[in-house]
């Protein structure tokens, strides 16, 4: 059955199922053309009569996903809601990850039923990826695809009451990128008014300063052979960015030591407008923020997906450290913490406290350090695809947080058949976040620096004191001060 609802914009008509009605690809901001692909967020045309909502719209210009000729009326959002008709509801809205080169809401991955039927209104959003998101542009902010991000609570803002839901009740919900931008967000108090809580799903250390930004985007623009102006980058395809926008990764790669992330193209920008620090900083909490409850969380394996199908028959854990910022010694410590480890499950343990498990920690003690109520997790449960290879990778909880065991990302993480066990520890998981959206409290006791204690998804969940204890020492330790 279909329904309508109406928005600053226009009248909308979804989709009603069982249990929630579903409105997609709803423009909030205007569309991708010419130089604005460059440019801040414009607002979104209106529209007469009744748009249809019942399909999602085009991805953002990216290397998959998306192809020449694609809608640029790409910068939309979808809303599950449990009742049109309701009022109050509480508010989630999604920020997907993808290292701000790629990524989208149009993907059975984030279908919002499951929430809807906890009584949740969820929305998902498309912001802009690669040069568009965030390369270095000279008569443009910095962060454009964070301002997207921002332009859709806004929308939220104005349009989720006809949708059942309350405004003044948004809690953002991501993952990698996606979560860094939110615990970006949450400590420099950034949308003011617009959320509430934020929940960062292996926030990533992907904050690099402006000038850093500026050199790795000067090397795709002399592929390019172009200026770095809106209206000069405007004459460039999109594809054609594509094709050149990793050959910085590769100069990277040589002196890792000498750059903030060097393993991609694109990263959060600290330009002193958006962002002041990275947000396990002193410098990036602003205490006019300290409201705002954060919970943060990682998994046990973080990189094991990026590792899983590489030859690492020569690789020495010290050279990862290294590139990782850390004295070679390091290593000595991982091995003590450690035992019985080879130098593959050592190099993979390194990286995975680099690009994700170390800043989630980082992020929940800077928030709690700062007075604001926090909680963190560990995701632990192990996948038995690849024969029990990626153990607890980046973004296994993704699966597990939307009850779609069927999407396309659980068939690579989780296999085609569903455990036994994933019904209840999803359901669990999605219970705890859909409580913390309601009330701020997730059902387990806050983190802070003395007591550290988090929850433990497995099966069953579990509760634990300083999970983190021996990589947090050998950080403090071996980091060049």
């Amino acid at each position: 059955m279909d329904v309508v609802v109406r928005t600053e914009g226009g009248a909308v008509r979804g989709e009603s199922r069982e249990g929630c009605s579903v409105f997609r690809g709803i423009p909030y901001a205007a569309p991708l053309e010419g130089a604005r692909r460059f440019r801040p967020p414009a607002p979104a045309r209106c529209w007469y009569g009744v748009r249809d909502a019942r399909s999602f719209g085009s991805s953002v210009p990216q290397p998959v996903l998306w192809h020449p000729g694609d809608d640029p009326e790409c910068l939309t959002v979808n809303v599950w809601t449990p009742d049109v008709t309701r009022s109050g509801l509480p508010v989630l809205v999604w920020i997907h990850g993808g290292a701000c080169l790629g990524g989208t809401a149009a993907t059975t991955d984030f279908d919002g039923a499951a929430f809807a039927a906890a009584g949740i209104v969820l929305v998902t959003l498309n912001y802009r990826v690669g040069y568009e998101g965030f390369g270095w542009v000279e008569d443009a902010p910095a962060n454009r695809g964070v301002l997207d991000q921002i332009a859709a609570l806004r929308w939220v803002r104005d349009n989720i009451g006809a949708f059942g839901g309350d405004p003044d009740a948004v809690t953002l919900i991501g993952q990698s990128a996606g979560a860094s931008s939110i615990a970006g967000l949450i400590t420099a108090d950034g949308a003011p008014g617009l959320f509430r809580r934020g929940i960062a799903q292996s926030p990533g250390k992907i904050f690099v300063p402006a000038d850093e930004a500026r050199a790795v985007s000067a090397m795709i623009t002399a592929q390019l052979d172009v200026r770095p102006t809106a209206d000069a980058l405007a004459a460039v395809p999109s594809e054609t960015i594509h094709a050149v926008q990793m050959a910085p990764v590769a100069v990277m790669a040589g002196e890792p030591g000498r750059w903030t992330h060097p393993n991609a193209p694109y990263s959060l920008s600290i330009d002193g407008e958006l962002f002041d620090a990275p947000p396990w900083s002193r410098a990036g909490q602003r205490a006019s923020g300290i409201g705002r409850e954060l919970v943060c969380g990682f998994t046990t394996d973080e990189a094991r997906v990026f590792t899983v199908d590489a030859d690492l028959s020569a690789t020495d854990p010290a050279d990862t450290a290294r590139a990782c910022g850390l004295d070679a010694s390091a290593v000595g410590d991982y091995r003590a913490g450690n035992p019985g480890s080879t130098d593959e499950d050592l190099h993979a343990l390194v990286l995975s406290d680099a690009l994700f498990r170390i800043p989630a920690l980082w992020c929940a003690e800077a928030h709690a350090d700062a007075g604001r109520t926090t909680y963190l997790y560990e995701f632990a449960w192990p996948s038995p695809a690849r024969d029990g290879a990626l153990r607890a990778c980046h973004g296994l909880d993704v699966p597990f947080t939307f009850t779609t065991p069927d999407g396309p990302l659980a068939a690579g993480l989780i296999g085609r058949e569903v455990p036994p066990d994933f019904p209840a520890l999803s359901t669990a998981m999605r219970d705890a976040f859909a409580a913390f959206a309601a009330t701020g409290d997730p059902g387990w006791p806050r983190f802070d620096s003395t007591g550290r204690v988090s929850r433990t998804w497995r099966t069953p969940p579990a509760q634990h004191r300083d999970v983190l204890a021996a990589s947090r020492r050998i950080w403090r330790r071996h980091q060049p001060a």
